[in-house]
């Protein structure tokens, strides 16, 4: 029914399109043949609705991964800085979740860390809707921050990082089976910023899963049971990713490749000082508008990193 639902999707999509086009070209005719200027503003409003959505289509067309369709987790940690790294995290959620409304996913926050005086030390985001992980996943890597440091009374410029994991939800169970006996679940208060808001029961779940030591955890929801459903979600999600990984370590010891991704190598700067720039290192695109950026604004380093990854494949 998913399947069904998706391509009946694309038709109407394809439908749409064909009248936008249609109506577009009638009124540039019209223009045309009546000589009247005052439809051009008109006509160019089309055009542009027309050439976005087109666009945003041959955009979708590079996502062929067979997770593509799926959603995505987010998780997001600090990394060499201190309390400036936090504050990097923080504004790096804000900038997802942006970026996640903006495209109609529903976005969640699954878990978080906060900072000891001020941002976030790790935080998992869910973005639930068509393509997310298709789109979230060019996002992977260390992202650098360089600015004068709120922090610094000296008014010092500083170097911070954060890394950036984005993993596939899994839709369904076939690829990973979980057994009940290899799983150790902990309760625990959850945190909050105070006041009504604190939550007064052991709500919050912590998962690990026995085998591979890998350990999830869920506070962002009232009861045990919803924050036990999330915090399978994403431990499944990360079994996944690690049995791929455990794939493409044996390929490349085939292959004789060593192939490995050093905290520092960042895939992308964001330069508040001494000039305004964000660049991707991967695919050499950059803006100056360091504001949008950081309002949401990815697509641009998004549609460059699928175009190159579809190219190289």
């Amino acid at each position: 029914m998913q399947d069904l639902a998706f391509h009946q999707g694309k038709v109407k999509l394809y439908e749409e399109l064909k009248k936008d086009l249609e109506e577009t070209e009638t009124l540039w005719q019209l223009a045309m043949e009546e000589d009247d200027l005052t439809l051009e503003p008109d006509v160019e409003q089309g055009v542009k609705a027309l050439l976005t959505k087109f666009e945003a289509l041959e955009l979708e067309l590079l996502l062929s991964g067979p997770y593509d369709r799926n959603n995505a987790i987010v998780t997001l940690h600090a990394g060499a800085g201190g309390t400036e790294a936090q504050d990097w995290v923080q504004m790096l959620c804000r900038m997802y979740t942006r970026w996640g409304e903006q495209h109609g996913f529903k976005v969640e926050t699954l878990d978080f860390l906060p900072g000891e005086e001020a941002g976030i030390k790790s935080a998992t985001l869910s973005f639930n809707g068509e393509n997310a992980y298709g789109y979230a996943k060019s996002e992977k890597g260390v992202h650098r921050l360089v600015r004068i440091s709120p922090f610094d009374a000296s008014g010092r410029r500083h170097t911070s990082f954060a890394s950036v994991d984005v993993i596939p939800e899994v839709a369904d169970d076939s690829e990973i089976t979980i057994d009940p006996e290899d799983l150790r679940v902990d309760t625990y208060r959850s945190g909050g910023a105070g006041g009504q808001h604190v939550n007064k029961t052991d709500s919050a779940i912590r998962i690990t899963h026995l085998p591979t030591g890998v350990v999830v955890q869920c506070q962002s929801e009232r009861s045990q049971i919803q924050n036990r459903a999330a915090a399978m979600r994403v431990l499944q999600a990360k079994l996944l990713e690690l049995k791929r990984k455990e794939q493409e370590n044996e390929i490349s010891e085939l292959r004789g490749e060593q192939q490995e991704i050093a905290w520092g190598s960042q895939i992308r700067s964001y330069v508040f000082h001494p000039y305004s720039m964000v660049k991707d290192h991967r695919t050499n695109v950059e803006t100056g508008n360091v504001s949008a950026v950081m309002d949401g604004e990815l697509d641009s380093f998004i549609a460059a990193y699928l175009q190159k990854t579809k190219t190289v494949r």
